[in-house]
């Protein structure tokens, strides 16, 4: 604990251990279609609401049902720059940071939603892709799931689309692919989940460039493994301790940082002093704010450069070597 009260057992979660999906276009206000597909996609829509209401909890923030892949298909996120030939839709985020849990899109606004085949259950989040159509290329971040999109179907912000091809289209084709070791805005960031304790962690990780394959915690003196769920947090459903951890990181690509000093405050994105890879000078410490919100809002929670003061509405990013070990977490909504 952190705000000075005696450790307890926190009681069965629910919602707040899920992902919203705020800000998806095509979200269905009536019966989700991709239901009416059978049986078996029913069945994966009562699995994961049971997983998800641990406790009785209203599963306010339950994830989608999976679609059913065809036979035989694998999901797995685009990799080493391989060309692939598709098409191109667009859709607004509203600023919120889609399926992938981010506080909130990107600045610059240029992002795109993957459906499942490619989404592969939060394994290309994180990730870039280069994007060619008619007018020329944008460089996107993987930042969302399009639950109805096909492999190859890229649903892209309106921003992004503006920028190979006229939005009056509507559809366009278009060749991508994925980008390897892309610049790094900053040292990696942590952000650990409402509702986490010694006895639930879960942590999303930022500015990794690449997309992530393996996230660990050293407990004890070895490395524990924690799982991606698909809203892109790293679980370890038994815990990994009251913390400071050390985390490591590995990417797709086999680069791996570790960071020390991460604490145990939900809901604040904690800055760290590495760069998953490249070179580059370390992080300045950055004063953390008592009082920024958690939740998501249009600015971003992380830059390149740490100022010493958050702009009003702004999520507080804090540095991992510098935050105090009293500041208490700040509550905020799914995700």
């Amino acid at each position: 604990m952190t705000d000075g009260s005696a450790p307890r057992r926190p009681s069965p979660a629910g919602d707040e251990h899920r992902q919203t999906r705020a800000g998806r276009r095509r979200a269905p206000t009536g019966p989700r279609r991709w239901l009416a597909a059978g049986g078996l996609a029913a069945l994966a829509a009562v699995v994961a609401v049971t997983l998800a209401v641990r406790g009785g909890a209203a599963p306010a923030c339950a994830a989608p049902p999976p679609r059913a892949l065809p036979a035989g298909a694998l999901a797995a996120p685009p990799l080493g720059g391989t060309v692939h030939s598709g098409k191109a839709t667009f859709y607004d985020s509203k600023g919120a940071g889609g399926n992938c849990s981010r506080p909130a899109a990107p600045t610059n606004h240029l992002y795109v939603a993957l459906g499942p085949d490619e989404y592969a259950a939060g394994a290309s989040c994180g990730g870039h892709l280069d994007v060619t159509g008619p007018k020329g290329t944008v460089r996107v971040l993987v930042m969302d799931q399009c639950p109805e999109c096909e492999p190859g179907h890229l649903d892209l912000s309106a921003e992004a689309f503006a920028r190979i091809a006229d939005p009056v289209q509507g559809v366009v084709k278009i060749t991508y692919r994925a980008v390897v070791d892309p610049p790094l805005p900053g040292p990696l960031t942590f952000r650990v989940k409402e509702g986490a304790s010694q006895w639930w962690f879960a942590v999303l990780v930022g500015d990794h460039g690449n997309p992530l394959r393996a996230v660990e915690v050293r407990q004890g003196g070895s490395w524990r493994a924690a799982a991606r769920a698909d809203y892109n947090y790293w679980l370890i459903p038994s815990g990994a301790g009251p913390g400071p951890y050390t985390i490591r990181v590995t990417d797709a690509y086999g680069h791996r940082a570790t960071a020390t000093g991460i604490r145990m405050l939900p809901g604040q994105v904690q800055r760290s002093t590495v760069r998953m890879y490249g070179a580059g000078t370390p992080a300045r410490s950055a004063t953390p704010s008592r009082s920024a919100s958690a939740r998501p809002s249009p600015r971003p929670s992380v830059s390149a450069t740490p100022s010493t003061t958050a702009p009003p509405g702004t999520p507080a990013v804090l540095d991992a070597a510098a935050a105090p070990a009293s500041l208490a977490p700040v509550p905020a909504g799914c995700g």
